[in-house]
């Protein structure tokens, strides 16, 4: 019977740590597990993020696609007017495209519409964007799947 403060050990001496030192190992478990499960949350949430305006083009032989300097409007099934990210009202679209294209030289849209989009629709637009001095409108459509040709 030890009567001894110290603890009986088996086998050898305990390892005791002498006071004022640190223990020189990290446990980085918890720091994986939390790493994975955000890896997991972003890639679940990461195809979300990439959604755009639903729109279902026309489609031509030639193929058209905007050129870098004019401004785009697209136009959805439900005629929602979208500039950028922001939808515009009808009614606000000439005093939207007036001031972005205040001071600028060249005054080019791109209209990108859904195909079932009434024709007078299109046209009251195109109508807006000449009366906000718009020189070129340019129409967006995808290329036409080209079927096997027949003989």
């Amino acid at each position: 019977m030890a009567l001894s403060g110290a603890p009986l050990s088996r086998g050898g001496a305990s390892r005791r740590r002498a006071p004022g030192t640190s223990l020189s190992e990290i446990n980085v478990t918890p720091f994986v597990d939390v790493m994975l499960v955000l890896l997991v949350i972003f890639m679940v949430t990461a195809p979300m993020m990439q959604s755009g305006i639903g729109v279902n083009l026309p489609q031509a032989e030639s193929e058209s696609a905007p050129a870098e300097e004019g401004l785009t409007l697209t136009v959805t099934k439900d005629k929602f007017i979208h500039i950028g990210g922001t939808v515009v009202n009808i009614h606000l679209l000439e005093k939207r495209l007036n001031e972005h294209f205040y001071g600028k030289r060249k005054k080019v849209v791109f209209l990108q519409g859904d195909q079932d989009i009434p024709y007078g629709f299109i046209i009251d637009i195109l109508d807006i964007a000449k009366n906000a001095g718009v020189e070129v409108v340019g129409l967006i459509t995808e290329p036409e799947e080209k079927t096997a040709k027949r003989r």
